[in-house]
């Protein structure tokens, strides 16, 4: 006998508590973004340095978090960062830092990736260039960031926009610490309504609307930039 769908489910009510739980993920998302591409490009300066230290801390730091599982990420920053946390600022234990805890772990695992696309986008950019700057009485940080990084971002646009696509979706991730994201409440409706299968229906259906229309931006973004 087929599976008979009912989507009586997708409620006003619910489709608020899906609006709210997007704006979770959406959140999660542009944080990790902005904090990880920013510690991104400082490990990737790391990683280019001449200084031995800086170059084996930073290697390490994306060899370890891009052999990690994410979801091994999360669980790790669940358990320490509120312990962390109230040890430091005396905070009580009835504090919720489950969105705190997210936060930290994707910015510090995305830098991971972000360092490594970074790093990618400097190389690309000739030397010539920062014999340029150097021509010019321009220091090194001045080089970098007056003359290399801005053409290394440009080149680097596409990967760092796909990226974020892939955060994006790994945002679902967060329900192993009950952190009511997207997901994670069209999961709870659907089990409260006994139609579970059709609210990862319409939360599939969200994240490939929104994953595939940037997709498409990216790849217009992509012949743009080649014409």
């Amino acid at each position: 006998m087929a599976y008979q769908f009912d989507f009586s489910a997708v409620t006003p009510a619910a489709l608020k508590v899906l609006g709210d739980g997007m704006l979770v993920s959406l959140k999660i998302t542009l944080v990790a973004i902005v904090f990880g591409m920013v510690w991104g490009t400082l490990l990737a300066m790391m990683r280019l340095s001449r200084h031995g230290p800086l170059q084996w801390f930073a290697a390490g730091y994306v060899n370890l978090f891009r052999s990690i599982p994410l979801v091994m990420v999360l669980l790790w920053f669940f358990l320490i960062v509120p312990q962390l946390l109230q040890k430091l600022f005396g905070l009580s234990p009835a504090n919720d830092l489950r969105m705190t805890s997210a936060l930290v772990a994707f910015a510090l695992f995305e830098a991971a990736y972000y360092a490594e696309i970074i790093r990618a986008g400097i190389n690309s950019v000739s030397r010539g260039q920062m014999a340029a700057a150097y021509a010019l009485g321009l220091t090194y940080p001045q080089a970098m960031g007056m003359v290399i990084l801005p053409q290394a971002f440009r080149n680097m646009v596409p990967l760092l926009l796909t990226q974020g696509i892939v955060l994006f979706q790994d945002t679902s991730l967060v329900y192993v610490s009950a952190l009511a994201d997207f997901f994670g409440r069209a999961y709870s409706i659907g089990e409260r309504n006994g139609r579970i299968i059709e609210m990862l229906f319409v939360a599939g259906a969200v994240y490939f609307i929104i994953c595939f229309s940037m997709s498409l931006m990216v790849k217009r973004y992509r012949k743009k930039v080649a014409t």
